[in-house]
């Protein structure tokens, strides 16, 4: 945690913003960028809107997260201009007055009507605008120029110490949410409740989350990104596994977490693959490459299937086989900030992608890891209908103990999921200092 005052780590962070849009515009030729936060959306036919996400870009200079048609402006040099939207409405409360750390960093121009926004806005010189094309005003139409935005979302990866104590703040908000998620869980409640603790714990709402909870009892937990949250509770809940995140000023915090009863061949799943994630967060190192982080990863949860008895196989040979995927089909993790999966995880700063490992198309992150970045490690080992069914028509399917299977089908998988902030030295796990303190 931070011992600086929160507006001198915002004014350093506003700085490292500027320092980078300057060099973005000058590298793509351009003299302004302006930024729109974004327009509320509504659904077809209907007048009711959709729950309004601010543009990535827009929040990265402003902690702003409800606030449509909103403007940033800046050119290098100048003091950047916010253009505040603050409607005179009442059907609904519309934004308070401009406060905050930020407050004194901007020439505020607060306006009534989004179409006033471009009389705040440059007219002359090369603008690089950024936003959705709804976003647009008469002569303010995006252009979201490539070689700029290339540039801008290699280097978000790189946190200033103000979003780093703003996303460890997001970690404090989500731990008491799965802590109260456990303990509905272990009461025997059902998807649904077990969800509402999440959201009373943390003060969030369904429409605020950074994104949809997954919450899956029992073979739920097999289903990667499981959507839904059945009202009635099993028989009897055997496993859960929740992945919920948290958002403090527009940073976003994605924590997983499997529980269970103590049931003897899951425990020992449980415990095997947290073991082996903890030793993962380890490894968050800078000069790593993350591909090779991931394929370690199946290496050690290879090992954790081999020790345990449910594949007799070598775990390299599982890896060089396609086997290890059947059991961990997705990738280690990704980037995390303003966005959950945050951009620029396979690129460098001039667009060119750097591949994933042959074999492994859903992993989101292919950089080296350098001191500032975050990125999530969260290994897991499923027991997927569809993919072993897959498997028993391989080779390798005689490698598998279907019995162990048969008994662990139940209780879906397991997934263990932190953040981790690689340092110039051992790495800073965000997520299990702020389930220490809770």
């Amino acid at each position: 945690m931070s011992s600086q005052p929160p507006a001198t780590l915002y004014r350093a962070h506003l700085e490292t913003i500027k320092a980078r849009v300057d060099r973005a515009l000058q590298k793509a030729g351009f003299d302004h960028l302006l930024v729109a936060s974004g327009i509320e959306k509504f659904e077809f036919l209907d007048d009711r809107p959709y729950p309004f996400k601010v543009n990535a870009q827009f929040k990265a200079w402003v902690p702003l997260t409800r606030h449509p048609c909103c403007w940033v402006s800046y050119t290098p040099g100048q003091k950047p201009v916010l253009v505040y939207y603050q409607p005179d409405d009442y059907w609904h409360v519309p934004p308070t007055a401009p406060e905050g750390v930020w407050v004194g960093e901007f020439d505020i121009r607060v306006i009534s009507d989004p179409a006033e926004a471009a009389k705040h806005l440059p007219r002359e010189g090369r603008r690089a605008i950024i936003g959705e094309a709804d976003a647009a005003l008469p002569g303010f139409e995006p252009n979201n120029p490539k070689v700029l935005l290339d540039y801008l979302h290699y280097h978000r990866a790189y946190k200033t110490p103000y979003e780093l104590d703003r996303m460890r703040a997001a970690q404090r908000r989500a731990v008491p949410g799965h802590l109260a998620a456990r303990e509905a869980f272990l009461a025997g409640a059902s998807e649904a409740r077990i969800h509402a603790a999440y959201l009373a714990a943390t003060g969030h709402t369904d429409l605020d989350l950074p994104y949809g909870n997954i919450v899956g009892l029992n073979e739920h937990a097999a289903t990667l990104h499981y959507q839904y949250k059945q009202d009635q509770a099993p028989a009897r809940s055997l496993t859960l596994l929740i992945d919920a995140g948290a958002e403090v000023d527009g940073y976003a915090s994605d924590i997983t977490r499997t529980w269970g009863h103590g049931d003897g061949a899951f425990a020992e799943l449980l415990q095997a693959v947290d073991a082996e994630q903890q030793a993962l967060c380890g490894k968050v190192r800078a000069g790593t490459d993350y591909r090779q982080l991931h394929l370690e990863a199946h290496l050690r949860l290879g090992g954790v299937l081999q020790q345990l008895g449910i594949v007799d196989m070598d775990p390299a040979d599982m890896l060089a086989t396609g086997l290890s995927s059947t059991f961990f089909p997705h990738g280690l993790g990704h980037p995390i900030g303003l966005q959950v999966h945050d951009v620029a995880g396979f690129s460098d700063e001039d667009g060119n992608l750097i591949p994933r490992p042959e074999g492994h198309p859903y992993l989101r992150m292919t950089r080296t890891l350098e001191p500032g970045m975050v990125v999530t490690i969260e290994p897991g080992i499923y027991f997927i209908p569809t993919l072993l069914a897959k498997l028993k028509h391989t080779p390798q399917a005689r490698h598998v103990n279907w019995d162990r299977i048969e008994q662990l089908l139940p209780y879906g998988g397991v997934r263990i999921e932190d953040e981790v902030h690689c340092t110039d030295g051992d790495p800073e796990n965000l997520t299990r200092p702020a389930f220490a303190a809770a």
